[in-house]
């Protein structure tokens, strides 16, 4: 737990019981006021010393730990009576000449604008109800909940998986989960892993792996009460407008600007038109004529070769600075593209070894249950439509997101007998096919002019949409290779 937060039990504030809510957060508000009464003492007396200033240093960075969890929960809880009676305590510190946070930026994604997300104090049942559920098991209410809630039927399904995989019991102690690395586990030695530990471990990894393409894919925030996400600084007119720009809030009514330059409504209108027309004509031809085997395979290959041609965009817009060197000993680690070393991708044929016949089996054999979770998320985001594209409903859009799980996999080299990959060039242009490979391959590269440059008539919530069906393609490809190994070392 963070300094300055270790003499405060915020597990009280998760209770669904209002009397236990009241008790914590009334213990709060005099553990904080202590510490602010403390602090205006040391600042009043005069000729400290060098130690003294030292422990008023490390008194102030306590307090704005605590602060900056406050403002999380008054904008973050889905209690109500947390989230105004933190805001209350705020207020009352501040009266006492001591600083205050504030927000950075404006809502859970820097690209999609705030007042498109559902706000945390809906009066909506099922999404309160989703809402305390996340905030019970982490004690708070993250970004990437607030922005996946756009579909509350995967919400449900990942919340529950990844709560079975981080609290629940499996083969790995609660400690391991949290940092995993893998070398050499499988070892005859004394402390080699088992096979369910692995199974373990490879799932938490391909967890993560695909929740950081959604994190940089949908452009989440950092968390109000983390480093990056509050300021104590006051704000300016200056601050405001920068930090409006690069979160994307500016009134998207008013500045119709992208990417793109100056796209029209009526060019970008064009676009959905145009795309519903190719899923139109390519339905037809699949029910004219059925290409043969030899060159549904021949197919393959092309869109294997091309989408190794697709690079991740190196977009000149600015990032956040994010260091991660720390945790490598090579700095060099990450991301080879197989293109730009002459690397020949081999076909996995899905025929000889898929999830639904034999990853599932052999994942639910040595990790009881998890593999029922995960088949259920895949299915969720597979299956899940509204059926609407854009402006346009009762669209059958089952054509278009088979064609982008099957582009994910076919990057990796996976390849569906039955699917005719000359599907993917008609129905995913150039600008989409880098965004998709940006997220599932570099995620770290993702900027908000690329997340605007494609399907620009289509709504956040089918954006968001995509960025699933993307995290759960790439989550099943690493998944089939990892489970395929396993099962060779097992016979």
């Amino acid at each position: 737990m963070a300094e300055g937060e270790n003499e405060v039990r915020w597990d009280g504030l998760c209770s669904r019981d209002s009397t236990t809510r009241e008790t914590a957060l009334e213990n709060i508000r005099q553990i904080i006021l202590r510490k602010t009464e403390y602090l205006r003492s040391v600042k009043e007396t005069p000729y400290r010393s060098s130690e003294a200033g030292l422990l008023n240093a490390v008194s102030l960075d306590g307090l704005n730990k605590l602060l900056a969890h406050l403002l999380m929960l008054s904008k973050r809880c889905p209690f109500k009576d947390v989230r105004e009676k933190s805001e209350f305590i705020l207020k009352s510190v501040q009266e006492l000449g001591i600083k205050i946070p504030r927000p950075l930026g404006h809502g859970p994604s820097r690209f999609i604008p705030e007042k498109e997300i559902l706000q945390v104090g809906s009066e909506d049942t099922q999404m309160h109800a989703l809402f305390a559920d996340s905030f019970a098991a982490l004690g708070r209410l993250d970004n990437i909940t607030l922005v996946m809630v756009f579909h509350p039927q995967y919400l449900e399904s990942f919340l529950k998986t990844q709560h079975y995989l981080l609290q629940m019991d499996g083969p790995l102690p609660l400690h391991y989960r949290h940092y995993i690395g893998i070398m050499g586990l499988l070892k005859a030695e004394e402390h080699s892993w088992s096979l369910a530990e692995l199974v373990h471990a490879v799932v938490l990894l391909t967890h993560y792996h695909s929740l950081a393409s959604f994190t940089f894919g949908c452009g989440i925030s950092p968390e109000i009460h983390c480093d990056g996400g509050h300021t104590f600084r006051p704000p300016s007119v200056s601050n405001y407008c920068i930090c409006d720009i690069t979160n994307g809030n500016h009134n998207v009514d008013e500045m119709q600007v992208n990417s793109a330059g100056n796209i029209s409504v009526s060019e970008s209108f064009f676009e959905v038109e145009a795309l519903m027309e190719k899923m139109k004509q390519l339905q037809e031809c699949r029910d004219e004529e059925e290409a043969s085997q030899e060159e549904m395979a021949s197919r393959f290959e092309i869109e294997k070769r091309e989408s190794m041609c697709v690079f991740s965009s190196d977009d000149e817009e600015v990032t956040p600075a994010r260091d991660v060197s720390r945790h490598f000993e090579d700095t060099s680690y990450g991301y080879k593209d197989f293109s730009r070393h002459g690397m020949h991708v081999p076909t996995f044929r899905v025929q000889d070894y898929c999830w639904e016949d034999h990853g599932y089996s052999l994942v639910n054999r040595l990790y009881p249950d998890v593999g029922q979770l995960i088949d259920e998320k895949f299915h969720i985001a597979y299956n899940l439509t509204y059926n609407t594209m854009a402006m346009h409903k009762d669209v059958d859009t089952s054509m278009l997101r088979r064609a982008i799980w099957n582009y994910i996999h076919c990057m990796f080299g996976i390849r569906y007998d039955d699917y005719d990959y000359g599907e993917i060039n008609q129905l995913l242009d150039r600008s989409f096919k880098v965004y998709i490979k940006t997220v599932v391959c570099t995620p770290e590269k993702v900027t908000k002019r690329m997340y605007d440059s494609f399907w620009r008539q289509f709504k956040h919530s089918e954006k968001v949409h995509v960025n699933l069906l993307l995290i759960e393609a790439r989550m099943q490809a690493e998944l089939l290779y990892a489970l395929r190994a396993i099962t060779r070392y097992m016979t």
